[in-house]
Order: C-alpha cells, then structure tokens, then sequence
C-alpha cells in the first residue's frame, strides 16, 4: 500500500505546460491520480499523452506549472529521480540496447550493482507470475517487438512502483496475454499501486480504467467514467469530430495471384530464431490476406523473407506477379513493385535522425523518380513528403523535422503513407495500426481496402484480431514457424483463430494451403 489517505493524490498536476519550436505540446493541463486508481490518458496521436508523461518520469522538464506526489510538491529531474520516488514507466519505443541480454538490459534499469544470478531468477519468477514469459539469456535483437515489450514491462514490476505509467502496453499482446496483463494490474491496483495508462484500444480503457482524462491539441479537454461511455463514444471525445468505421470490402472480391509463397522453408539465423517450415499462401490483387499469431512464432523470419532482408535458397519460393524474387534484396523487390511497412517503425521503417523529407526518400527514390542526374531531386522529395503528410494527417511543424520528433501514433501515419503513395502491386504492412488513435486508425484501415479494391494484393500480419477481422477477407495464423491453412472470415471465429495462435494445429500435411482454388 501506498500509505496515502484517501483525499490526497498520489500523483497531481497543476498547469503543466511544455512547448517545442511551432509546438505547445501541453497547454496548462492538471491531473490527478489517487492512490489505487487506473487512469486512461487519450487523444489522439499529437494530442500531447507523451510529452506529459515524459514530463512526469522526468525525461522532459514542464516550462510552467507544478508536480505534487503524495501531497508534496516535487521537481523530477531525471528518470531515476523518479524511479526514486515509486514512478515506473513502460515507454510506446523500447528504452533497449540490441546487443545485450534481457537481464543485461533489465539490470541497467535497476539501483545499484546486481547479481545477476539472483536476477534472473527474479525475472523468470515475475514474468511468469504475470503471464509475460521472457528467456533472461536471449538477446534483445533476437525478440519481436512484443517479446521486447515484455522487457520494459517486467522492468517496472520489478521495481515493485507506487505509480505505473504504461504507453500502448498491449498494442502487440495477443488477447489472452492482454487478460492476463489485466489480471496483473487489477491486483496492483487493488494493492494501492496507480496505474496512468494510455491506450488507443477503447474497449480495454472500458474494461480496466476507473477514469480517463481526455486531451485534445495539447489541452485538457475533459474527464470522464469510462465504464459509462462506449468506446465510439470516447474516440469523439478525442478526436472532436463523428467517427466513421471503414467500409469493409466484398468477402471473395479478388483478381489474378500477386504474391504466390510455395513451400518456403528457411533456417533462423540467430539463436533464438524459428525456423520457417514449408510455409504455402497466395495474396490475390483485390484482398486483404490477414496473418496472427503470438509474438515470436516466426514473423520476424517470415517478413524478413518476404521483404528481400533474407535471401532465400529456392529460387521459386517467392512469386510476385508471375516473377521469381526469391533471391532479390529489397531495392530489387521494391522495383518489382513491392512496399513493405515493418513492425519496427524507429529504427527499421525510419532513420530517427533523419528528416522526414530523407526517410521519404529512403525506400520512395525509384517507385517516385527522386534522382536526377544520379543525384537527389530535393524538390521532387519535398512534393512526396509534403503529399505524405497531407494525404495522411501527419502532424509535425514540417518535413524538415527528424523521424525522432514525431509522435509514435504521426509516424505510424507517415509510413504508411510513404508506402501507400508508391502504388505497389504488392503491399506488407506489419501491425498497420499500433500506437494509432481510433480516427487514425479508421483512416489507415480504409486506405488498405481502397487499395485493395484498385487491385493491390494486401497482406497484413498483426496480432490484433479486432483489426484482421475488419480487414480481411481471409485470414491465416503462424505458430511455432508454421503457417495454418487459411479460412474466409466467414468461415473461422475468434475462438479458433485463438486457439491456432496457442498452438492448435491447423496447417495441413503441406504445411498450410493458403489458398484453395
């Protein structure tokens, strides 16, 4: 327990202000969060959820206003001040080092000098008390991004907190590891630990939160119950406006083969890896072909495959329309007609110290025709970036920014967009939506069906079912590096789709006919 009464806040805020060159961040905003209490923050994306709790973990320091903890008026003025104090927090992009282990990376994160073999054994008691299983021995760049997750998360809960800020924890959980993440913080909760939680999945602010403030444009705009909202009902709170959900497109609407994938078998190349086995699907021009599946079960290898990052030996493993790429990189794919959205948006789909204009340029140089003369077209650049961030609402005071400046939600947006605007044959987006607010959210679904439509072959891997079962016509699920026989959305429910991603067999003796003529 906190040791608090009741009447005072364990967390408080008062006219909290921050700004950025073309930016107020936070406009004079207050919050107060009581002891035991789970607190939504929303808004959406570039609505200011990150500057202010990065002010309150002291990663920002606030311009004005004032921050009281159990009563006290307070200056945090670093993350281990707060740490200090009881604040832990789990940040949207992973506060991690590739090159080292879980419980190396774990270990920085703790007071003092640790031993390391008392550690490890702590993390394998916490991550599995709280369903979060974690190999303290893996390296960090072996992980998925909902395996790195685990990482922050477990962090924090080692350091037994008092306040538990949380940014988009579950938006790469599969549901049962969402329901188990529930259970945890509930029992936190019910111990007297306040939970400042931030998400996009309106259902689950419904389902766990006691209160939510709600920020619109930098400023407090109202606070609510949520258990008396519904969750359209909230998304209009952020986003000020009606929200409309995405036109779905006809269930079987589909033209000629674009992407074929035939009995494509790949050997992980890192510890840890899964090894990929005889995985078969086709992606017609016209659908949305959908892949679940728990983190760490071969996406990685299988995007990796997909997007010309692993060479592939069998020179006919991986068609797009009617051509071998198997033994292409991904320039020589992208020629071809492919785009590819990876899971990893900072690091892996954006160069964080690059401008946007730059990173538009990246992967957009020949589909757009920005070299002239063997040397970059800035002003042709300039028009694709300037057009990227129009077409998809990307807020950011201008294209000269750095990928790094951006709101994850903004630059979830941005590439997307980069990548949409290039008019592939063949699209793969990975998580399209995560860390995305629910009008951003609606809009990004809504270009992939219209993309569809105009004949693109879409596939999409996620592991959020509510977003494949709006999406697409059919869906599939990899488990353990093999592929299960993919179902129209017609024919397969939540419950099989859940038990497939725990391990149910599905595919069949060929490893997983995805398409069945």
């Amino acid at each position: 327990m906190t040791g608090n009464s009741a009447e005072t806040p364990q967390l408080e805020l008062r006219g909290i202000t921050k700004a950025y060159p073309g930016c107020l961040a936070n406009d004079h905003i207050d919050l107060k969060i009581m002891p035991g209490e789970i607190h939504a923050l929303l808004g959406e994306n570039g609505a200011g959820k990150s500057t202010l709790v990065k002010t309150i973990y002291g990663v920002l320091q606030a311009d004005e206003g004032e921050i009281f903890w159990e009563g006290e008026c307070v200056k945090i003025s670093s993350p281990h001040a707060a740490r200090k104090i009881g604040i832990g927090m789990v940040f949207q992009h992973f506060s991690l080092f590739e090159a080292m282990t879980v419980t190396e990376n774990i270990a920085l994160g703790m007071p003092g000098r640790q031993d390391m073999k008392a550690l490890e054994k702590r993390i394998i008691e916490i991550s599995t008390s709280y369903g979060l299983p974690l190999e303290p021995h893996r390296q960090v760049h072996t992980l998925s991004v909902g395996e790195k997750q685990r990482i922050e998360i477990v962090r924090c809960l080692l350091q037994s907190p008092k306040l538990l800020i949380m940014d988009e924890p579950t938006s790469v959980l599969t549901p049962q590891e969402v329901d188990k993440m529930f259970e945890t913080l509930r029992r936190l909760s019910t111990e007297g630990v306040s939970i400042l939680y931030i998400s996009h999945k309106l259902d689950e602010i419904k389902a766990l939160c006691h209160k939510a403030t709600i920020l619109r444009g930098g400023k407090y705009i109202s606070e609510c119950d949520p258990t008396l909202e519904t969750a359209k009902s909230l998304a209009e709170m952020m986003i000020g406006t009606d929200l409309h959900a995405p036109k779905r497109q006809t269930e079987g609407a589909s033209g000629p083969v674009r992407l074929k994938v035939r009995n494509l078998s790949i050997d992980a190349d890192i510890e840890f890896g899964f090894n990929l086995t005889t995985i078969n699907f086709e992606v017609r021009g016209g659908e949305i072909f959908g892949i679940a599946g728990v983190a760490g079960n071969g996406q990685i290898e299988l995007l990796s495959a997909l997007s010309g990052e692993t060479i592939c030996r069998d020179a006919e493993a991986i068609q797009l329309d009617g051509k071998s790429i198997s033994q292409l990189g991904p320039n020589g794919r992208r020629n071809l007609g492919l785009a590819f959205v990876p899971e990893d948006r900072l690091g892996h789909g954006s160069v964080p110290e690059m401008t946007l204009a730059e990173n538009a340029f990246l992967s957009g140089f020949r589909r757009k025709n920005l070299l002239k003369g063997g040397f970059i077209d800035k002003g042709a650049t300039a028009i694709y970036a300037e057009d990227i961030v129009a077409k998809f609402d990307v807020r950011t005071p201008g294209i000269k920014h750095t990928a790094s400046s951006l709101s994850g939600g903004n630059l979830q947006k941005f590439i997307v967009g980069r990548e949409v605007l290039q008019q592939p044959n063949v699209i793969i987006v990975a998580h399209p939506t995560w860390g995305v607010d629910a009008g951003a959210a609606a809009d990004i679904h809504q270009t992939l069906i219209n993309l569809a439509e105009q004949g693109t072959a879409v596939l999409v891997v996620s592991q959020d079912l509510d977003e494949l079962f709006a999406i697409s016509s059919r869906i599939a699920v990899i488990a353990d590096g093999r592929l299960s026989v993919a179902r129209p959305l017609s024919e397969i429910t939540l419950e099989e789709i859940g038990l497939l991603m725990g391990g149910a067999n599905g595919t069949t003796a060929e490893g997983g006919q995805a398409h069945v003529a």
